[in-house]
């Protein structure tokens, strides 16, 4: 059994980017003419999968697989040892992180969801008490709701500003679980910031990164949401650094995937912990599960792939989980004054 031909030396797999799935889509499937395709989405559309798998295979006459892992984001994909036969990968719900290497032709199939009347929606806004002064950020599935909803605030006498990421983001304005660049670039000119889209995901991962009050806009249900409380956000994680202070033997936590592996950043943090007398092992893992921490001789554990891990899923593993910025609170080489969210560059 052979794998999809390798990727010449130097070139890149390509990638393409698509709004919804449709005629557009598979157009673009059959031009591209692969053997086996591999299907990822993500939890919210896995009811909807084996439907969608349906409709690809009979628009393109291409067979699909269903990637049954769980997907949480763009940084996931299907690995060649998931489907090694699948020559093009079909990512739903993400757009491409643009400094992370394919493993395979991918098409990105942001599902995007313009959302509410932007005039409604910013109305909603300014009934809601929220600062003039104001950044926006947005998940991928509503970015096309920035401008009409941007001129909508500004109309109502809102200063509105959008601010450019850094290499890992896609687009202006563009939330993403792991990096909040974009709001950082104009957190110093604003007074708050508005997320679009649906759940707390994006709103609590912002309100780690900006030192302002976040305010939550449901584009889809019309509903505002009061501000996150940052301060106690950040309390809860100034315990746990203080409940580890003493540890003496921790675990480094490695992915092996693709977009989420800071191999460099493990080896330097386990060089500061063994400067401070400390024991460090780097433990390697794809999908971490609480389970696989349990047993073992470690004290505390700092986590290197998705900053959520620490962040979102701590209470679940059987040792206390940090971040890198907390490690070296931890070490005490940095101030417990000075919180800083993990942000994967």
């Amino acid at each position: 059994m052979t794998g999809p031909p390798a990727v010449p030396s130097g070139a890149e797999p390509s990638s393409r980017v698509f709004p919804t799935v449709g005629p557009e889509l598979y157009e673009a499937v059959r031009a591209a003419g692969p053997k086996r395709v591999v299907l990822q989405v993500p939890a919210g559309l896995v009811r909807n999968a084996h439907e969608i798998v349906t409709r690809l295979r009979e628009a393109t006459g291409v067979p699909v697989v269903l990637a049954t892992r769980p997907c949480f984001g763009a940084c996931d994909f299907p690995s060649r040892d998931e489907a090694p036969l699948a020559e093009l990968a079909i990512v739903l719900g993400h757009a491409p992180i643009p400094n992370v290497r394919l493993a395979r032709a991918t098409y990105f199939v942001e599902m995007r969801e313009p959302g509410g009347d932007p005039r409604v929606l910013a109305e909603t806004v300014a009934l809601g008490g929220v600062p003039h002064r104001l950044g926006l950020a947005v998940s991928i599935q509503h970015l096309d709701l920035v401008d009409p909803l941007s001129a909508e605030l500004r109309a109502r006498g809102f200063d509105v500003r959008i601010g450019v990421g850094d290499r890992r983001l896609a687009y202006p304005g563009q939330a993403l679980g792991c990096n909040y660049t974009s709001a950082e670039a104009v957190a110093e000119d604003v007074e708050a910031f508005l997320f679009v889209g649906t759940g707390r995901f994006h709103p609590l991962g912002l309100a780690y990164a900006v030192d302002r009050p976040v305010w939550a806009l449901d584009p889809l249900q019309g509903r505002l949401e009061p501000p996150v409380d940052r301060g106690a956000l950040v309390r809860r994680r100034l315990l746990a650094v203080a409940s580890v202070r003493d540890a003496r033997h921790w675990g480094i936590l490695v992915s092996t995937f693709a977009g989420q592996n800071r191999l460099p950043t493990a080896l330097a943090l386990q060089e500061r912990a063994r400067a401070h007398g400390r024991e460090a092992e780097i433990l390697l893992f794809d999908r971490l599960d609480p389970r696989d921490l349990e047993g073992r001789a470690i004290d505390a554990y700092v986590n290197t792939a998705c900053p959520r891990i620490a962040l979102d899923d701590g209470p679940s593993y059987p040792k206390p989980v940090l971040t890198p910025p907390e490690f070296l609170m931890a070490l005490g080489e940095r101030s417990l004054a000075d919180y800083r969210f993990d942000t994967y560059h």
